[in-house]
């Protein structure tokens, strides 16, 4: 489990940008934290660093955005309008879950359940030993990503990698 402490949205976006340059197809990063946290922010950074040069917005009332043009596509999820498995089963999202290229789902919880909640060093343990979710989607490489406010501009951004 790794920690970094941003400072501003610049510092969001540049870690962001990192991960967009060594992601590979496949990965799906799942986003915890209150609303203003910098969840979006991220993203906007993950999509310049997979090399994406459309503008990048939060998909609260869409659901789903899209981005194709980069190294690898982008899809971004947001659950916050859907508060149970079985409505985001209802909206049609489970296929977004194994993605081709990177998916980043904001609101991660609402599909994982507790394991965003109790971000842990066992996180990875759970997920070897077959957490799954009603519908048995469950991506084989997770990156968790939680988000705290520490102060106006400040963020606690505390992340790890689980599966291959």
């Amino acid at each position: 489990m790794a920690t970094c402490i941003s400072h501003s949205p610049t510092e969001t976006e540049a870690l962001g940008e990192s991960w967009g340059h060594g992601a590979s197809s496949g990965l799906v990063i799942g986003l915890c934290g209150d609303l203003g946290a910098g969840k979006t922010q991220l993203v906007k950074g993950l999509a310049r660093g997979l090399g994406i040069t459309t503008r990048v917005h939060s998909p609260t009332f869409t659901l789903v955005n899209f981005y194709p043009g980069g190294r690898l596509a982008l899809v971004h999820v947001d659950l916050y309008r859907l508060a149970t498995r079985e409505q985001i089963i209802a909206a049609g999202l489970e296929e977004y879950f194994l993605p081709s290229g990177v998916t980043v789902i904001e609101w991660a919880e609402r599909w994982f359940g507790d394991l965003c909640r109790q971000h842990s060093p066992s996180c990875a343990e759970h997920r070897v030993s077959g957490i799954q979710s009603p519908s048995s989607i469950l991506p084989s490489r997770l990156r968790w990503v939680k988000f705290e406010t520490l102060a106006e501009r400040d963020r606690r951004i505390t992340y790890e990698d689980i599966g291959a």
